[in-house]
């Protein structure tokens, strides 16, 4: 069983995409690659001009690691720009993207509740 408590969002989130995967929902595996890989980013610490100093060609990069309420506040902000990309396509008449949007924004509303 799964700690919801200390496993936090982006875990839970992570934790649900193999069953997104195994069970092939394309709206729930989108939403959550997609904001994965927005967390990922976000956690990137920029880097500046390379360094005679430091080794050449590494893959190791330096990352911050988001709070809790950093990662909410993000999960968030991605619901919300799915409505906003909704509201869009359903104005341009492209209802089935509309839908698609709006139901990727709810299935990351259901990990914020």
């Amino acid at each position: 069983m799964v700690d919801t408590v200390t496993q936090g969002l982006r875990g839970r989130m992570a934790a649900a995409l193999p069953r997104a995967m195994k069970d092939r929902d394309r709206v729930v595996v989108t939403a959550l690659r997609s904001t994965l890989g927005v967390l990922a980013n976000a956690e990137a610490v920029p880097s500046g001009p390379p360094s005679a100093a430091g080794p050449r060609g590494g893959s190791e990069l330096a990352r911050q690691q988001l709070s809790e309420l950093e990662v909410t506040a993000i999960v968030a902000a991605e619901a919300e720009q799915r409505e906003q990309v909704a509201q869009t396509y359903a104005s341009r008449g492209d209802e089935a993207r509309a839908r698609r949007m709006r139901a990727e924004a709810e299935v990351l509303r259901a990990f914020l509740a």
